[in-house]
């Protein structure tokens, strides 16, 4: 069988297109792994073409592994959080997550019908690496992600197995991630274009505290006619060209998303980061259909909650609410940009019943970024403040946990910490508690 001609242009990220998205820059590797400690791995399985035959293939799926504290997730625990947008999905652990606030497993990327296998793979690898698990140690339940894969994959046919569990997590690794149909993301559409895998990082300024964030994205959702790339509605335009291409029918997909970030965070804090993972699947064009699963988890790697300690209160250094606004920010762009080097970095893919998903045409993406370049060639995005000449951080930016409430500007919006206290002077016959 010829290969689609889509075969032969070469993929590239989303920045290298000359896409500007947001104004904080990225970290080295621009990768969720931009953030020190946080290892990324894959397995990818593709095998056999032609008719479903359920069972026996053809394969397009896999696994991706996100360890925290370079693997070292269980002993040394990190603060985490998480967002259900629309819960037509699963990420399996999150109960005890946003309950606990704490990750203590690795995070598993993989198809929908692989969740109970790669989880049951994950418990085998924590009982090996931790025989205390069950006895010594209290039990765990690991956090597993899933999208729904099956316009391409047999995915009842259940092909992730625990050697490519194994495989993702001891692969795993700091630096460059790979990217599109690779790991979880093998399988997955976006805006029926292929993609799958994306990261993107971004690095704050000093000014705003230093602080670096990372997203990771298995990215499976939309319709052609709803993509935006940087606010601009491509999908529109590729809607026509593509009108006649055969994709997945009722099906919309969905998107699981990681947030790693060094800011020291509290678990309501990442809560609130990963609400803001929304906005940025909304900036490409998701409007979390019904039968669609946006589902957000989240850490920071500022402070590790041991299992074994002799004291009785452990302290945390943690990030001031109002000081969260340039994260807010930040996450946003990082999730947009993740969507779309997933889809940048797919090549097309042919799957079962020779269902084929074309890549994002990166040639129609430039000429219409030239079209449009123009309109904007006048305006200048403000820059990021620099931070001040006497010193790089603010003088209440971080002091390890010695700045008051009283002592840090409050936000100009009116909320809960740009209150002064008390508000309302105590009467003069108020009795001990304030009361008459």
């Amino acid at each position: 069988m010829q290969e689609p001609l889509d075969l032969q242009e070469p993929r590239c990220r989303a920045r290298d297109l000359g896409l500007v998205l947001g104004r904080f820059k990225p970290g080295k590797y621009n990768a969720i792994t931009d953030v020190e400690g946080v290892l990324v791995g894959h397995s990818t399985i593709i095998r056999g073409r032609g008719p479903l035959r359920p069972g026996h293939g053809p394969v397009r799926t896999g696994v991706t592994a996100i360890l925290p504290n370079e693997g070292n997730i269980f002993m040394e625990r990190l603060a985490g959080g998480a967002f259900v947008l629309n819960g037509a999905g699963e990420v399996s652990g999150l109960t005890q997550v946003v309950e606990w606030g704490l990750i203590e497993t690795p995070i598993l990327l993989t198809n929908t019908m692989s969740v109970g296998a790669v989880s049951d793979a994950v418990a085998r690898y924590m009982v090996e690496r931790y025989p205390g698990i069950g006895d010594e140690h209290d039990v765990i339940i690991p956090v597993v992600g899933e999208c729904d894969d099956s316009w391409l994959n047999d995915i009842s046919g259940r092909h992730v197995r625990s050697e490519h569990v194994l495989e993702a997590i001891n692969t795993a690794s700091d630096g460059p991630v790979a990217e599109g149909a690779v790991g979880g993301g093998t399988g997955m559409v976006t805006c029926d274009f292929k993609s799958g895998i994306g990261t993107s990082s971004r690095k704050l300024p000093e000014v705003h505290g230093g602080y670096t964030l990372g997203v990771l994205v298995m990215s499976n959702f939309g319709k052609v006619h709803n993509l935006r790339v940087a606010g601009l509605p491509l999908g529109e335009v590729l809607a026509e060209k593509y009108r006649d291409l055969p994709r997945r029918g009722q099906n919309y997909g969905s998107i699981i998303a990681v947030v790693a970030t060094d800011a020291p965070l509290l678990s309501h804090q990442i809560n609130r980061l990963c609400t803001r993972v929304a906005l940025g699947i909304g900036r490409v064009g998701s409007y979390a259909a019904h039968g669609s699963g946006e589902i957000v988890v989240g850490f920071s790697t500022a402070n590790t909650v041991p299992r074994r300690t002799r004291k009785m209160v452990y302290k945390m250094k943690i990030l001031l609410d109002q000081r969260l606004d340039p994260l807010y920010e930040a996450v946003i762009e990082a999730t947009e940009e993740a969507i779309l080097n997933s889809m940048c970095m797919a090549r097309p893919m042919s799957g079962i019943n020779d269902n084929h998903c074309p890549a994002l045409p990166l040639g129609e993406v430039r000429r219409f970024l030239d079209a449009t370049r123009p309109i904007f060639a006048s305006v200048k995005k403000r820059p990021v403040p620099a931070a001040p000449p006497s010193k790089d951080k603010p003088a209440d930016a971080d002091k390890e946990g010695t700045v008051k409430v009283a002592e840090a500007k409050p936000t100009e919006v009116r909320s809960a910490e740009g209150f002064p206290f008390p508000t309302k002077p105590v009467p003069k016959d108020a009795g001990p508690e304030g009361t008459n």
